[in-house]
């Protein structure tokens, strides 16, 4: 609700209250204005509804001292023309062909554009130039760039179909006794917002790699939509030497990009970060309060649950998603990515899989002690490398 919305609002609400009161006196007083006021009030809201009890200001613009329009229309094109200057180097730049007009002036005439901020000239850039079939400058393209890494160092990551980019994160649930630690895999399909949780005992490169051979690909795949590349943190579980790593190795197998957040800042995988509140407030906070939980099983059965209802059911307002569910927004924009023509058998995965045939074989011939999950992910990636080989 805008400023003027409420000062509206207000107005109506005084009239109102007479009206119930049957008392203007009283009505002015509990509302805190006076009757003249109420009686002019009443007299613009007869005559003109509420367009009436909009607020007038008194000051009037004075034209005479506005800028010539010539000078206003070179101010308005050097902001396009280039977004990252600010408005002193503006007013110096336009000195040199003969435009005098001060900083200040340049600032007035931004406000009366909607140009006042680097973001704002950008935006409109951007619409010209695909409007128009601009050819844009170095400058405008570096300008572009540095906005492109903002937008990405605080959350803002653009995507231009399902598959372009999925955010996976670890995400600590809490311990339950007699179970130990429980951790959370997530995955995260940036455009879609359809969401993958699946819930582990530990927290290592295996486990990661599990979500996505056991939940993520086989979606993917069932939906003839490819994952092109994957957008993590830092942590030990997502990221290593390639042939000491089973994550980095599973993503190399199928031939999936590996993006990084930039260090020490979390706000990159924002997407991820946000789900996780969502997720901690409408189904963990609720669940553990309902319900004691003696293994990992059952909280993962009522998890499973949730997330249908999140994907299927709830509305979304992402930046794609416009009001439907993630699931929805899936179905109705995957023949974006398929109508992309993608070469699956590309020198770089032949290379890739050769690499890692062979370092696939070796820890086959050594696997880990305890670990269920490592036998389970490193036969299915040797099945598939034989497949592919």
């Amino acid at each position: 609700m805008t400023n003027e919305q409420k000062i509206i609002k207000n107005k109506l609400g005084l009239l109102r209250l007479a009206e119930q009161l049957g008392n203007v006196s009283q009505a002015c007083r509990v509302m805190g204005y006076s009757r003249d006021s109420f009686y002019r009030f009443k007299e613009l809201y007869d005559e003109h509804g509420e367009a009436g009890l909009q607020e007038i200001s008194r000051r009037k613009p004075i034209l005479k001292n506005r800028v010539d329009p010539a000078v206003e229309e070179a101010v308005v094109a050097l902001a396009i023309e280039q977004p990252a200057y600010g408005q002193l180097r503006v007013s110096n730049e336009l000195k040199k062909q003969g435009l005098f007009v001060s900083p200040g002036g340049v600032r007035s005439i931004w406000l009366r554009h909607d140009l006042e901020t680097f973001k704002k000239r950008l935006k409109v850039l951007e619409a010209k130039a695909a409007q128009d079939n601009l050819v844009l400058t170095e400058a405008q393209l570096q300008a572009l760039e540095r906005a492109q890494e903002v937008k990405e160092a605080t959350g803002e990551i653009e995507s231009e179909h399902p598959g372009y980019l999925g955010s996976q994160d670890t995400f600590y649930v809490g311990t339950i006794k007699g179970v130990g630690r429980i951790y959370q895999q997530t995955f995260v399909d940036t455009y879609t917002k359809v969401a993958f949780v699946k819930l582990y005992d530990r927290k290592n490169a295996l486990v990661a790699a599990d979500l996505l051979n056991d939940q993520v690909l086989p979606f993917f795949e069932e939906e003839n939509v490819r994952l092109l590349r994957i957008l993590t943190d830092r942590g030990t579980e997502f990221c290593g030497a390639l042939e000491h790593h089973e994550y980095e190795l599973y993503l190399a197998i199928e031939d999936i990009d590996h993006t990084k957040t930039k260090a020490r800042s979390p706000q990159t995988n924002g997407i991820c970060e946000r789900f996780h509140r969502t997720i901690l407030e409408e189904f963990y906070q609720v669940a553990f309060r309902k319900k004691i939980y003696h293994t990992i099983e059952e909280l993962q059965a009522d998890l499973d649950q949730w997330l249908w209802q999140y994907n299927h059911e709830r509305t979304h307002s992402g930046k794609y998603c416009f009001g439907r569910t993630p699931y929805q927004t899936f179905q109705e924009t995957k023949h974006l990515a398929q109508e992309k023509c993608w070469t699956h058998c590309s020198l770089r995965r032949w290379m890739r899989l050769l690499m890692c045939q062979t370092w696939t074989r070796l820890r086959l011939s050594q696997p880990f002690e305890n670990s269920r999950v490592s036998d389970e992910v490193l036969s299915i990636t040797y099945h598939n490398i034989n497949s592919y080989l």
